[in-house]
């Protein structure tokens, strides 16, 4: 190790003696042209391989030099660079021997090309994104209320507006399943056997999607599983071995008359969109459609009038994108990626929704997970609206920055016949602009929205958000869930600890 240490700065006073000095911040006041040239070559060939090549503009110095690129060392076989023990999963046996290089890609001269040419040309801090129009804050369009039970420490990992003008929320932590009623009075609840992401509501049970461990592993401990109605202690698991699961939908995709899972298998390391083919009896045979983590999302439709159902899904691990995937029958798909984004977006939620009304369906995007290795206000994150040209070729009409953006909901809340939008952020900017908690973006037409906020939805940190008629009246409501057990990434007066566990947003207007 010590040689090792000592052959790398001989190398490094070697390099810098040699060449002219090339003066960009304050972290990297000596870097050669040069070495900036080969390290922009090598991330093309090395970086650019595995995910859209992120420009270093996209995130500060400080974020590439200590956090991104420690972390993206191991996947070129470099371990410990210099004095310092670079942080992987090397040891983790959920990952594998065979997950990482047995040997370096490229050699220490080259890895220090690459981290000068992000840390160096990167600037020292990411500039924030004006918001106009501005956040009018506003009560006239939502009226806010909370349930009389609340708790210590609320960890909301999902909320349901279920039949029969009913909530339903599931907590991470206490490994419950809460029912409210129309006064949000509980009535109910059930007990899981680890953190619900998402649920499939049936006559006489519910499918669970249970995450197993809720942050980052590498482990199969998440599981599909079911819970009766007439005997709730009775909890049937349908398939387990799964890598961090967080959303599931029921569709007959071989088309053979039985419903299968269509699975997210977040993951982290390693995770799959994956598919449980339906062989009857509760028996399932595990399929996967593409190997590789981060999928959080899926839509299905018959986007080709084929007979056969398609996926639409959202990968927001590396190689962030969404992607579609068309059914060629017999469990086969072709795979074609309609939007890619830099790593750093945090992709963390989308939607199909037909903006301009011609009869394909468009892209409502959401980017805003921030608790990666750059834990910094991030002037793209925020909410996107892609349109569809007609043949699934996609661009950007549309952006709102709105820091650490968790997900967006499109609907017609006001009833004027057209599409308006519902954020939430778990990442927002706490200490100056709390209002980012909830937006509400109302459609004035021409693709001009104007946000609004609401003084209420300050006192809670927002993860997850549903929308339906709750009361009944034709009028689009709103849920909002506590995540409050977090680390404060961003600083905050406001104990989320002591909030409600949800807010509903009672459709005014």
């Amino acid at each position: 190790m010590k040689r090792s240490c000592l052959i790398f700065f001989s190398i490094i006073i070697t390099v810098i003696s040699s060449c002219k000095e090339y003066t960009k911040n304050k972290t990297h006041q000596a870097v050669s042209d040069e070495s900036i040239r080969a390290g922009k070559k090598l991330a093309v060939q090395y970086c650019g391989a595995c995910h859209q090549l992120p420009d270093p503009s996209l995130l500060d110095s400080k974020s590439w030099d200590s956090g991104v690129l420690p972390e993206m060392g191991p996947r070129l076989g470099i371990f410990f660079y210099g004095f310092s023990q670079y942080p992987s999963f090397a040891n983790d046996r959920n990952v594998g021997r065979n997950f990482y290089p047995s040997q370096q890609v490229i050699s220490f001269v080259q890895w220090q090309n690459i981290i000068d040419y992000y840390a160096a040309i990167s600037p020292d801090s990411l500039k924030q994104e004006k918001k106009y129009p501005p956040i009018k804050i506003s009560n006239k369009l939502f009226k806010p209320m909370q349930p009389s039970f609340q708790y210590d420490n609320p960890a909301i990992s999902f909320v349901h507006f279920e039949a029969g003008n009913k909530l339903m929320i599931c907590d991470a932590f206490a490994k419950k399943i809460f029912v409210f009623n129309h006064d949000l009075q509980l009535t109910d609840s059930i007990k899981t056997n680890g953190s619900v992401t998402d649920l499939i509501e049936d006559s006489d049970k519910l499918t669970l999607c249970n995450t197993g461990i809720l942050n980052p592993n590498n482990g199969k401990f998440g599981s599909i599983e079911s819970v009766y109605f007439n005997d709730k202690t009775r909890v049937d698991t349908l398939f387990g071995n799964l890598m961090r699961p967080v959303q599931i939908n029921e569709v007959d995709l071989n088309k053979d008359g039985k419903k299968d899972f269509l699975i997210c298998e977040f993951g982290n390391l390693k995770g799959a969109l994956s598919w449980l083919e339906n062989k009857g009896n509760n028996q399932y045979e595990y399929h996967i459609i593409r190997p590789v983590p981060g999928p959080i999302k899926t839509f299905v439709n018959d986007y080709n009038h084929d007979g056969l159902p398609d996926i639409w899904a959202l990968f927001a691990q590396g190689d962030e994108g969404v992607f579609l995937f068309t059914n060629k029958g017999s469990g086969n798909f072709d795979t074609k990626e309609v939007l890619q984004f830099p790593p750093s977006y945090g992709s963390s939620s989308f939607e199909l929704d037909d903006f301009n009304k011609d009869g394909f369906p468009d892209i409502l995007y959401t980017c805003g997970d921030n608790a990666d290795y750059s834990q910094v206000l991030k002037p793209y994150h925020g909410v996107y609206i892609f349109l569809n040209d007609g043949k699934n070729n996609f661009s950007q009409k549309y952006f709102y920055p709105v820091n650490g953006c968790y997900k967006a909901i499109a609907k017609d809340f006001d009833g004027d016949g057209d599409l308006d939008i519902a954020t939430i952020s778990f990442f927002a900017d706490y200490a100056n602009r709390p209002e980012e908690g909830f937006v509400y973006l109302k459609n004035e037409g021409d693709f001009k929205f104007q946000p609004y906020s609401l003084p209420a939805t300050k006192n809670g940190r927002w993860l997850t958000m549903d929308a339906g008629d709750f009361d009944g009246d034709g009028k689009i409501d709103l849920m909002l869930g506590n995540f409050s057990v977090a680390p404060p990434m961003f600083k905050t007066n406001i104990d989320w600890t002591k909030q409600p566990p949800f807010l509903l947003l009672k459709n005014i207007q």
